[in-house]
């Protein structure tokens, strides 16, 4: 079933200078990538990507991480690409992400509040189409 999911190189991603190589993976896997764009993200649209986690304990860390810098906002496409997206990221933590996956063979642990895991990938149709609607309302 051939699906769109938003992917996020996250700030320490593209930081590391790592959006190229992340892209190379997404686009080896066979997906196509449908839109890419740098973006600074702002608080309006963290708010509304995060939605579900306002009032947690992690979400002001969250936020200011996720504006320290810019981030490389894609819709890609393919069959099953939400879960496939999924397993190329690996878990979330990059210390026990399998070698072979993004977090497993470039992430890092930081000594944050916040898990710097390079990547996001939307965990479900509905997420997907809500998150690409948010990052990309002209789709």
């Amino acid at each position: 079933m051939t699906e769109r999911t938003l992917i996020l190189v996250k700030p320490d991603g593209v930081q590391r200078g790592l959006s190229g190589e992340i892209l190379r993976r997404i686009e080896a896997k066979g997906y196509t990538l449908v839109a890419v764009e740098l973006r600074q993200a702002t608080p309006e649209l963290l708010a509304q990507h995060y939605e579900e986690h306002v009032g947690k304990p992690f979400y002001e860390p969250l936020v200011e991480f996720m504006l320290s810098g810019p981030t490389l906002a894609v819709v890609a496409e393919g069959e099953r690409v939400i879960e496939g997206f999924r397993s190329l990221a690996g878990v979330t933590d990059p210390t026990t992400a399998a070698p072979g996956t993004i977090r497993g063979d470039l992430g890092r642990q930081w000594p944050t509040k916040v898990l710097q895991n390079l990547v996001h990938g939307s965990d479900s149709e509905e997420s997907a189409a809500r998150e690409i609607g948010i990052w990309f309302p002209a789709l």
